[in-house]
């Protein structure tokens, strides 16, 4: 709202064959304040159904029909009308400072439109920083959504910002980008601009205002980015017994609470999204977990288990030939200094592998976990993360979420473990950092020591 929506439609509804017919999905009305039924739709029915007001809004119209939407319109309608490319879409934008701005003044003046300027009611917006926060956080998200759907289903939106409405060559590109014959000799004069003054004028605590503006990171340098790949939700891993569903995080101490798990009864394994939902329908008060390594013992594990072993051949072979790292002959042993030289290699690999900076793909149990976790939460995140450093505390959290005594805790050697004290020191902690960083941020884990 108060971004001059009302404007641009009346300067659409001033050309020809086009209607624009409103807040036609707005949760509380249909197209404008105290409507509660248009095209013969009702606002019940639209709720119930808003694919209804959507067909009879097309075929009562001979000529190109739309309706402005928010990002806090019905939900449902967004993906039909983006993934949709016989609909233009329209993607109007302003300053979002002014725009808070104005929508304060909203609230306190009660106009929202103005068509006489003699009846304009004025006031002076106060800024709420955590407020405006929350407001411009809003616009953002569903700005990137936008743009996400129009990327991936290939089209392109004509961008219109609130300074432009008033521009009478920019009005008719729009037409043109709608395909409508015929010009504006000028713009709607109908509605007069609400509050033109400076914005020191219009915010009674200005200098708050600044202040907190400062103080907000407008290029987003603070951002960590990530170009990892997303990951599917890998369902088949999952593991079930008794009311527990165990959702492995490849790497991580797998052994041990499989073990523990098939202590509570007879395991399933092999899932499918169906099998999945069959179980969980069948076990209405069951828990989900998983559990998290730290992320330098959760690397050399799998560079033990899989990459000195062989067991990913195609992994190990592009690490000798396009990353020369000094691995030995399968089964030849290894001083200390050169299994630390090479795992160090292979972390400064892993941090590439993880950015999606190789030709080699990224094996599960070296992706990050925060990427797994995603991936589980594409089906359903799991209710516990537990970690390995505290799992008798946890898994017991878990035994009496689900009413039984806990299990013991099967003490498996893991000599990957005693080797990866012989050879830790700062170097590796570091590169594990550069590789792992949000895994490091987002869980909170200090120096593997």
């Amino acid at each position: 709202m108060r971004t001059g929506s009302n404007f641009l439609e009346a300067n659409l509804n001033a050309m020809p064959n086009v209607a624009c017919n409103g807040e036609a999905f707005n949760p509380h009305f249909i197209g404008k304040l105290n409507q509660d039924a248009a095209f013969g739709v009702t606002l019940a029915q639209r709720e119930a159904d808003p694919t209804t007001l959507l067909r009879e809004m097309r075929a009562h119209s001979p000529g190109l029909s739309g309706f402005r939407y928010f990002h806090d319109h019905d939900p449902r309608v967004l993906p039909i009308v983006l993934a949709d490319p016989r609909c233009a879409k329209v993607i109007l934008t302003r300053n979002p400072v002014e725009s808070y701005v104005s929508w304060k003044i909203a609230q306190a003046t009660g106009q929202w439109k103005l068509t006489q300027a003699k009846r304009l009611k004025t006031a002076k917006a106060h800024f709420d920083a955590p407020e405006f926060t929350a407001h411009l956080d809003q616009l953002q998200d569903f700005q990137l959504r936008l743009m996400h759907g129009l990327q991936t289903s290939g089209q392109t939106a004509f961008y219109i910002d609130y300074e432009d409405i008033n521009d009478t060559d920019v009005l008719n590109g729009l037409a043109r980008f709608l395909g409508v014959t015929g010009e504006l000799a000028a713009p709607d004069d109908t509605l007069k601009k609400q509050n033109p003054e400076e914005i020191s004028e219009k915010v009674e605590n200005y200098d708050e205002m600044v202040a907190a503006l400062s103080r907000l990171d407008r290029f987003n340098l603070a951002r960590t980015p990530n170009f990892e790949p997303r990951r599917a939700p890998a369902i088949p891993s999952f593991l079930a017994a008794g009311a527990a569903l165990y959702m492995p995080l490849r790497g991580g101490p797998e052994d041990a609470v499989t073990e523990w798990l098939a202590a509570l009864g007879p395991v399933t394994a092999d899932f499918s999204q169906k099998s999945l939902r069959q179980w969980l329908r069948k076990k209405p008060a069951h828990r989900s977990f998983t559990v998290l390594r730290h992320p330098v013992a959760r690397a050399h594990a799998g560079f033990c288990s899989h990459i000195l072993t062989g067991a990913l051949p195609h992994i190990r072979e592009g690490l000798i030939k396009s990353y020369k790292l000094a691995l030995p002959k399968i089964g030849e042993p290894m001083t200390l200094d050169q299994h630390r030289e090479a795992f160090l290699g292979f972390l400064y690999f892993l941090k590439l592998n993880v950015a999606g900076q190789t030709g080699l793909r990224i094996d599960p149990r070296f992706a990050s976990q925060t990427a797994v976790l995603q991936g589980f939460a594409q089906f359903q995140g799991p209710d516990l993360v537990l970690r390995e450093d505290s799992l008798p505390m946890g898994l017991g959290f878990l035994a009496a979420e689900i009413g039984v005594a806990c299990p013991a805790i099967p003490a498996l050697p893991d000599p990957s473990l005693d080797l990866l004290a012989q050879i830790y020191d700062a170097d590796i902690e570091s590169a594990a950092r550069d590789a792992y960083s949000r895994d490091y941020m987002g869980y909170g884990f200090t120096d593997w020591r």
